[in-house]
């Protein structure tokens, strides 16, 4: 019964993490990130790599720097602002948090992949792709909520919860 009752504690302590005001400024931020991400991806286009004759070459390194700068975007405001509390994480080197935070994103991006394919046979490709993105953006959050910017334990008893 301790178990079981462990487990619901762990599974009410993850459903308080994922509909929290954080929640919502992690996905403000990723909002910003996508603005980012298409913006950059223009003027990579159209400007930085138009010297560029071959088109696929032309949009991948496009790609590439619209891909990296929105994630630099993200985990800086993530930082500054959805995790701003969480004084104790700031102590790590930046650049190792930001690899965390990197490998959380390569992790949730790889699954949404395989998710919106395992998907598609049964629901419209763009249904299955914003499922997917749902379900990856969760894993994504609660990821760079444990181990990016948590405390690695996902259950403190001890501490006040101060719109976690």
């Amino acid at each position: 019964m301790s178990t079981l009752f462990n487990l619901h504690l762990s599974l009410a302590s993850l459903l308080r993490r994922v509909f929290s005001r954080r929640f919502l400024k992690f996905g403000t931020v990723g909002a910003s990130g996508t603005v980012v991400n298409l913006s950059v991806l223009y003027v990579g286009q159209e400007f930085i790599f138009n010297a560029v004759q071959q088109q696929q070459i032309r949009l991948n390194l496009s790609l590439a720097l619209a891909i990296f700068l929105a994630t630099v975007n993200n985990f800086l405001w993530n930082r500054l602002w959805t995790w701003v509390d969480r004084k104790q994480q700031h102590h790590k080197p930046l650049l190792v948090q930001f690899w965390q935070y990197t490998l959380a994103c390569g992790l949730s991006i790889a699954l949404q992949i395989v998710f919106t394919n395992l998907l598609a046979p049964h629901f419209y490709y763009q249904i299955a792709n914003l499922i997917a993105i749902g379900l990856t953006s969760i894993l994504n959050f609660v990821l760079n909520d444990i181990w990016t910017f948590g405390r690695l334990k996902l259950i403190r008893h001890d501490e006040p919860h101060h719109g976690d």
